[in-house]
This record gives C-alpha cells, structure tokens and sequence, in this order.
C-alpha cells in the first residue's frame, strides 16, 4: 500500500513538474521580460527614440533584403525588436535577393543585407542598424512637408557650404539629417522670399545691407513669416527697420561672466548657460550650452510676447569697452550694463492675417481655437552652432530646438540619440603592461604550478 502511495506521488509530482513547463513555455511565448544591464542602458530605446515613435501614427516597415540563414536577418530582428516594444505595428520583411531580382531594382538594393525603411508610402534606405541610424531615418520620413529653411548669403554670413571654423555646415547637415530641406540666398541675385520659406535665418552678416534687401526682409516679418536671428557683438548691418518691427533691441557691448575661472570656461566673454527659462525652445534642455563673446537684447513690446529664453546671472554685466585681453570691471558710468542680462529671447503673436482654424462642434462654452502663430528667435551670438563649437556640450541640441520649433515642428523637439559612453575603453601605459604581464607569465606560471602540486600530490598518494 505504502509504494503505490508514493508511486501515486511520484506520478502526481512528474505531471505538476510537466505542467509548469508546459505554462512557463506559454508564458514565454505570449509575454517578453526584457532587462538591459549595459551602462547606460545602451540597448534600450532612448527617450528620444520613444517620443520619435509616439509622434508617429501610422504603422512602420522594415525591408530586409538578406539571405535565408544569413546572420543579418538575425541583426535586424535584435534592433527592430527594441522598436517594437514601444510601438506594437512595426513589421519586418525579408527578402531573399537572389529569389527577387525586381524588388531589388525596385527598392534600389546595392548590397545584400540593406535595410529600406517604410512609412505612409515614403521609404528609406538605411547606411547602417543603429538606433541613431533609424531614429534620424523616422524623423525624416515623419515630415511631409515641402517648406524651406532659408539661410540669408551675400553680406558676410556664415556659410552654410564652406567647412571653415566659422562655418555652418555641420550645423546644415545635422538639419538635413532631421528631414529638413536647407537652402541658401542671396537678394540681390534673388530680389524676393520665396513663398515655401518656412524659416528664414540671418546669420550675423559682416557687411551692410542694401535698402532693399532690408525693406524685403521687413515685409517678409510684417507678413508673419518666422525669423532666426543671430546677431554677433560688434556687428551692425543696418538691420534696424527690421528690429523695430519685432519691437527689439541689441545692446552694443559684450557680455562679462565673472564665474568664468570656477565654470573653466578661460575667458571671462564665454557664457556657460547652467539653466534655463521655461520658453518652447529650452523647456526640456537639461545640457550646458557655451556662447563665446555674446551680446544682449532687450524687447520693448510693439504687438509681440517677448519671454527670456537665455538668461545670465545677476553677477554678469554688459562691457561696453574694448576686451584687449587686460583686466575688466563693471563701470556703470562708462555706460556698462549690470546683469542679469538676456541674450537670447523668443517673440510670438498671431500671425497677421491668419484665421483661426475650422474645429469640430463643442460646447458652447468652449474657448475658440487659437490662430497660427508667428515665431521668431533672437540670439546674441552666432559662434555658438559654428563648426567650431557646434559639438560642445548642448549647443546642437539648442539650435536645432530653436530651428524646429520656429519650422512649426514642436513634436520634433529634443529628440537626439547620445552616444553609448561605454564603447571604448582607456587604459594608461601600467594598466596595459600589468595585463600583458599578467596573460604572458603570471597566468602560464600559475598554471604550471597546480599542475606541478597535482603531480606531487598524487605522487605521495
């Protein structure tokens, strides 16, 4: 009796232990437990890449154009799936290139393994499976529309072509790479703005503008369109009809931090923004951003919201004498300026002559929808997305911020893929010589030595 009891036992326990296989098999198959142990959580979609993807209402395809069995079919389902965790109607194709020669001509197919991107009818080949590859791919398939962003030429502005330091074509690149469309002009080849204009950016020109070149650019404002303008201390290029439209302006001098030696900014005209107001453009800025030798603005109302978007501390003031390199002070009575100061601000109103769009039926105590905006940005300081300090700390991100939300396109906003900080490793001259050391004779040593005392060991056995 006792063995057919635990007989019974035993087949019981044997069934239980299938069952629970049989479930955690399920439960593995419905039900995905992803965790991500790399520093910096380098293969989990970054916050950026989730909001990219939230933005994004309609389904997304991957083309993988591979052979079967071949290890890149495998690579793409590991990036992919991270996109598909955060948005569930992604797909993944595969092609076999030898078995579909038309959808390779078609898809314009060079190497096997290419990836094409897929979205609301537009597609993209992919250079490379990385989450900066895609996520900027994303981006640009996210924008539909045919505006421009105008960069004014022919007085001395920074180029948007030449590669000098002073230059903004690192800065142009990383628009395009955003899916914006950037082109350059020159009034007096071209006497007018176009009409798919949808920023227009005056970078700080050298020389003066001729009156109608001016008077065109004022219209271009009275109008409604939207404006970025970076204008450099010292430098007047007899925009003011322009700046009395916008109800602005520039203080001649150059801004003074005396924090500069404890922030190591080594020029007491170098501006390291800590914090910022709570404008459109900075709202989720959370990195430092370096202006070298800016001036301030201030606004003075005329129809338009002015909100500080850069603001300096109590402590900085305005010089309005020459930095030769010698010791400055603040001098009230030389015409200095104390601080705070703002050098940079964002203006907004209604757009003149828009009308406010259609909505649907509400209740009658509904406020009525507000009217298209006109945008502009002021900054005292052109350097600051220059070729030569376009990679410093967060200047990029502010530039393209302040781009994207003048281009109307706010859901664009703050969607930039850091890079992982764990992909190389540093070592100094000891650390690699005691590892070489280390594999060469300490390891081969010690192991001749366990060998030698099994043997003699066993030898006194």
């Amino acid at each position: 009796m006792k063995k057919k009891n635990l007989l019974l036992q035993q087949a019981i326990s044997a069934l239980l232990f299938v069952a629970v296989l049989v479930l955690l098999g399920y439960l593995s198959k419905r039900y995905d437990v992803v965790w991500d142990w790399t520093v910096g959580k380098r293969n989990t979609l970054t916050q950026a890449s989730q909001k990219q993807l939230q933005s994004m209402d309609s389904p997304i395809k991957f083309i993988a154009f591979a052979y079967p069995g071949a290890d890149e079919r495998a690579s793409v389902d590991f990036f992919v799936g991270r996109y598909q965790r955060v948005k569930p109607d992604i797909e993944v194709e595969f092609v076999d290139p030898a078995s579909q020669p038309a959808k390779v001509r078609e898809y314009k197919i060079s190497t096997p393994g290419e990836v094409v991107l897929e979205y609301q009818g537009r597609r993209e080949n992919l250079r490379g499976l990385s989450e900066q590859e895609i996520t900027t791919a994303l981006q640009r398939l996210s924008y539909t529309g045919d505006s421009w962003i105008v960069f004014l030429e022919g007085h001395g502005e920074r180029s948007t072509a030449a590669n000098g330091p002073e230059d903004f074509s690192q800065f142009a690149q990383a628009l395009k790479d955003k899916g914006l469309k950037v082109q350059g002009l020159n009034l007096v080849k071209t006497p007018q703005i176009p009409d798919n204009t949808s920023l227009l950016v005056i970078a700080s020109p050298r020389a003066a503008l001729l009156d109608g070149e001016i008077k065109l650019i004022q219209q271009y404002v009275e109008k409604g369109g939207n404006l970025l303008w970076l204008a450099d201390p010292e430098n007047d290029p007899g925009l003011n009809a322009v700046a009395d439209a916008l109800g602005i302006r520039w203080q001649n001098g150059y801004a003074i931090f005396p924090e500069y030696e404890a922030l190591g900014t080594g020029h007491p005209g170098i501006y390291a923004a800590l914090g910022y107001p709570p404008t459109p453009v900075t709202r989720d800025l959370q990195q430092v951003t370096l202006f070298p030798l800016v001036r301030s603005v201030t606004a003075s109302g005329s129809g338009w919201t002015a909100s500080p978007m850069l603001v300096t501390t109590e402590t900085a003031w305005l010089e309005t004498g020459k930095l030769d390199g010698g010791p400055v002070s603040m001098d009230e009575s030389s015409g200095d300026v104390p601080g705070p100061l703002n050098i940079g601000m964002t203006l907004t109103r209604d757009r003149p002559g828009a009308e406010a769009p259609a909505a649907a039926p509400t209740s009658p105590d509904a406020p009525p929808p507000p009217k298209p905006q006109q945008r502009v940005v002021v900054i005292g300081d052109a350097d600051f997305i220059s070729n030569a300090y376009l990679g410093q700390l967060g200047n990029q991100q502010l530039g393209l911020n302040a781009v994207q939300w003048l281009a109307a396109r706010d859901n664009q906003m703050n969607i930039d893929i850091p890079k992982a900080p764990d992909v190389n490793l540093f070592l100094p001259d000891w650390a690699i010589a005691l590892l070489a050391g280390g594999f060469v004779l300490v390891l081969p040593l010690l192991l001749i030595g366990i060998g030698i005392g099994r043997w003699i060991s066993r030898r006194r056995k």
